[in-house]
């Protein structure tokens, strides 16, 4: 039944003018040396409105953004959201080849590019289309239209969102670690819910100045709205180095981030973070990948009680799950820092078997979620949409327990996990005992086929002091480490010591990459492939 107007939920349009008009002139964001007030977001971004509507947009036409981490890609989703458009979110760290595959599966019709960063890129792709693509430049761009110098001749003008809740406003593409990238189509009613789960759950600093150094088409652009909703200061640089994190933090008294794990462990044993004073740092949220319980431990004896873990993904973004700040207690619940929390309010999440049966506390079974938080359905897949939906739940792919408290702990992907002898292994109860030998500083688990086992079991270690000679005597306490603490069938049946691991665009462990190199290098040592 069509819900009468008074019942209708807001859109993300409504969000963005509330978020405007409560800034004012505060600082919105900050690029370099570049600041833009709240008012001068909104008087660009109905710039940006009207020169594409003079280009022909209309609601419901599908766009993308090519571009590094800057205001202007931001703003070209800001104007998606109030004219009603599709906004495809597109990781710049990812292939021309996965560039080319979402514009075309996607139906991308204007495609805005950074002409520095992505200029040849996106003549080479617009190419290469299946159907008609024009380029617009986010700047000065020979031969292209430059949409940024077209907004700038518009007299602002009252911004009126188009879109209702149930219409399509965001495509997001998996990391395709298992095939191509699946099209995620998220509603305006799905960012909403997002929005405000993440205003209600998060452990945001009074005053919030976050840092924002992961792709903004990742885990840190689904953080803007919340923090323009709570008037705060977005800052921006494209790509991470320990460094330039220390001297941003340091320069612009930085109250907040996001980080994936390796990012965490690159800062903790850099040189640099003891180089700038830190101290402004009240939240460090972290998701993505898994953490070492050991380096969580280390990151708190360093910096503090600042961590706040979420968990979610693609299908259900941003947080199904939220580990707070207050719960990351080593010494009263030391356990719960393998944990990734508890269910954020909104959200119904239940562990489930194959039958949509729930498994009993302390039981594995699949994280199965419904709500308002949940996608659509994946764009031009009704199987894997169909596959992912099962007994009126998005299941999620991820295997857990849940404990008396509610608490819950992820044992590994499902396609992760390993069958070697006839017994279940989980890599990352394997990750979190080898992880906790003071000479590891990152790990990987996986597993590959065996004539014996079906699988066997396969670690890739990477020391935090890469020059030690000791490797068998390291490889004999690790195993023994996991032999008396999980038992012989979860021990290694090689440790591999490399200098990285393998890691996807978006600086999650890419495990396919490293099955591969292992599968084609056997007989040799791991470290020269693994490095490649």
């Amino acid at each position: 039944m069509q819900l009468a107007p008074q019942f209708q939920g807001p859109n993300m349009g409504d969000l963005l003018i509330a978020a405007i008009a409560r800034g004012g002139d505060r600082i919105a964001f900050i690029d370099a040396d570049r600041r833009t007030t709240y008012r001068a977001l909104g008087e660009q971004v109905s710039g940006l409105i009207q020169a594409l509507s003079a280009q022909g947009l209309k609601k419901g036409d599908v766009i993308a953004t090519l571009s590094p981490n800057r205001p202007e890609a931001f703003m070209m989703t800001a104007a998606g959201y109030l004219m009603g458009l599709q906004v495809v979110w597109m990781n710049p760290m990812s292939s021309e080849a996965d560039h080319q595959y979402q514009i075309d599966d996607a139906g991308v019709q204007i495609l805005f590019v950074d002409p520095g960063a992505f200029g040849t890129r996106a003549l080479a792709i617009q190419q290469q289309c299946a159907q008609s693509l024009n380029l617009f430049g986010l700047g000065p761009w020979a031969g292209q239209i430059d949409i940024l110098a077209q907004a700038a001749t518009y007299q602002p003008q009252r911004l009126q969102p188009q879109a209702s809740e149930n219409d399509p406003c965001v495509l997001i593409y998996t990391g395709g670690t298992t095939g191509k990238p699946k099209g995620v189509v998220h509603t305006h009613r799905v960012h909403v819910a997002m929005t405000l789960m993440e205003m209600a759950e998060f452990d945001w600093p009074e005053e919030i100045r976050f840092l924002a150094m992961t792709p903004i088409t990742h885990a840190s652009g689904a953080l803007i709205m919340p923090v323009l909703m709570q008037s705060g200061t977005f800052i921006m640089h494209a790509g991470f180095d320990p460094g330039i994190f220390c001297e941003l933090v340091e320069r612009h008294r930085v109250t907040c981030s996001f980080m994936v794990p390796t990012m965490i462990y690159v800062l903790l044993d850099s040189v640099a973070r003891k180089k700038h004073d830190l101290n402004s740092l009240q939240t460090i949220i972290y998701g993505a990948a898994p953490m070492s319980v050991a380096r969580l431990r280390e990151a708190i004896d360093v910096f503090g009680p600042i961590f706040m873990q979420l968990y979610g993904q693609s299908e259900a973004p941003m947080a199904m799950t939220v580990l707070h700040k207050r719960e990351h207690d080593p010494k009263n619940y030391p356990h719960r820092l393998s944990s990734c929390g508890t269910p954020v309010v909104g959200i119904q999440l239940k562990l489930l078997n194959d039958q949509g049966v729930e498994v009993p506390i302390g039981e594995v079974g699949e994280i199965c979620v419904r709500g308002p938080l949940v996608m659509v359905g994946y764009r031009n897949k009704p199987d894997e949409t169909a596959q992912a939906f099962r007994h009126g739940w998005l299941y999620s792919g991820d295997l857990a327990r849940r404990d008396q408290d509610g608490f819950i702990y992820i044992v590994d992907r499902s396609k992760d996990m390993i069958i070697s002898g006839g017994f279940n292994v989980y890599p990352r109860e394997i990750e979190d005992v080898l992880g906790s030998h003071p000479a590891v500083g990152a790990v990987a688990v996986i597993g590959i086929p065996d004539p014996k086992w079906g699988e066997s079991v396969q670690a890739m270690v990477v020391l935090r002091d890469p020059t030690t000679s000791a490797l068998e005597t390291v490889e004999n306490e690790l195993a023994a480490l996991v032999r008396s603490q999980k038992g012989s069938v979860h021990v290694p049946k090689k440790i591999h010591f490399v200098d990285r691991l393998l890691t996807t665009g978006l600086g999650k462990i890419d495990k396919k990459a490293m099955r591969l190199a292992l599968s084609a290098s056997l007989s040799a040592s791991l470290s020269a492939p693994l490095s490649a």
